[in-house]
């Protein structure tokens, strides 16, 4: 029997919650009866439909609108855009709080990725778009709608992975327990602490220091030495990071593509000396060390109040790690972040603690 993360506390929320307007100039036709619903939140804020549920674990992606959570019972939540089915409530209606996926109640889940999920037991579930055959199912989904319009079969429940399968170029297995899920997957984490990648290899985002597609897991040679390995991965959307077993943070790719890449894996220098605990990588990045009460984000350009989270008229922008001291006081156990939205999930063990987080605004997202 699997267990999931130890991590036990209350989500906070900070950027923007206009799902359906994120990314975009305006909200879609279909989509316009949601275009005055949610608000950009520039600082962290309690999420008020939660009060009473303790989270372990909560999870978004870089070019995410919605989320996911699990909570210290194993039930999964979802939220956000669901255009795709991404929600897995089994329609296509945005969802502006934290709703319990039905068709997984009766599982105990201990990870989640957009997209995909894994039981106790190990089991593995997708739901969403299948357009590139990401969600397993021996499918992209594809068929022909009308006047020659392609359109992809989503799932909008939980289907279970039914089929594995293994190939590499010269037949030999590779043991990969650690998933990073992206908009195009590219880093994973092996066996012995190596780490390879693959896939698109523009801004220097597999650490190989060239721009050249991967087609096959290529070893990214840095951490392939005698106490140099990685003990945790995370992929954004144009970049890449690594926590060494040493404790020290690697980056390479790029956060701002109008700036030059960082072609193979270097040093976060603003950070040396702090033991990272969670990571959360997006357009923009978000680190919290390990020491106690401090989170440090970094965002190279604002985009609709996603980042930094450093509070209401102060800076939308910082180039170089910051704290945020609107979370002094408060442990962040785990950071994720969207396309332009943060969550964190903060302790809340000791009465003190509880107090901290109370005193922070709280969001109550309206409904049609």
């Amino acid at each position: 029997k699997l267990e999931g993360s130890k991590c036990k506390g209350q989500l906070l929320i900070f950027g923007a919650t206009n799902w359906d307007l994120i990314g975009r100039k305006e909200v879609p036709k279909q989509q316009a009866a949601y275009r005055n619903l949610g608000q950009n939140l520039w600082g962290p804020h309690r999420y008020g439909c939660l009060a009473g549920v303790r989270v372990r674990t909560v999870v978004s992606g870089s070019c995410a609108a919605h989320s996911l959570l699990i909570t210290t019972e194993g039930k999964l939540w979802s939220w956000g855009r669901n255009e795709k089915g991404q929600l897995g409530h089994g329609d296509t209606k945005r969802v502006e709080a934290p709703r319990l996926i039905e068709g997984l109640s009766h599982e105990a889940i201990v990870l989640a990725a957009c997209g995909m999920i894994m039981d106790c037991k190990g089991n593995l579930y997708s739901f969403g778009c299948p357009e590139y055959g990401q969600l397993g199912h021996n499918s992209d989904g594809k068929f022909i709608a009308r006047a020659q319009r392609i359109e992809y079969d989503c799932e909008l429940v939980p289907r279970r992975v039914a089929i594995f399968i293994e190939k590499t170029k010269d037949g030999q297995i590779l043991p990969v327990p650690n998933v990073v899920v992206r908009d195009v997957p590219i880093t994973k984490m092996a066996c012995g602490k190596r780490v390879f990648s693959w896939g698109f290899g523009g801004y220097g985002r597999l650490g190989h220091a060239e721009q050249k597609d991967e087609m096959v897991p290529r070893l990214v040679k840095l951490f392939d030495f005698p106490g140099r390995g990685a003990s945790q991965i995370y992929a954004g959307y144009t970049c890449s990071f690594a926590v060494s077993e040493v404790g020290g943070l690697f980056f390479w790719g790029a956060t701002n593509t109008s700036r030059e890449s960082t072609m193979y894996p270097k040093a976060v220098q603003d950070l040396c000396g702090w033991r990272i605990r969670s990571l959360a990588c997006s357009s923009c990045v978000s680190a919290c060390p390990s020491s106690e009460y401090h989170a440090h984000p970094w965002v190279p350009l604002p985009r609709e109040g996603s980042i930094p989270g450093y509070g209401d008229h102060k800076p939308k922008s910082s180039t170089a790690a910051q704290e945020v001291k609107t979370l002094d006081g408060i442990f962040s156990e785990q950071v994720a972040m969207g396309y332009s939205h943060s969550l964190v999930i903060a302790r809340d063990e000791s009465e003190t603690e509880k107090e901290k987080i109370k005193r922070l605004p709280e969001y109550n997202p309206r409904t049609l």
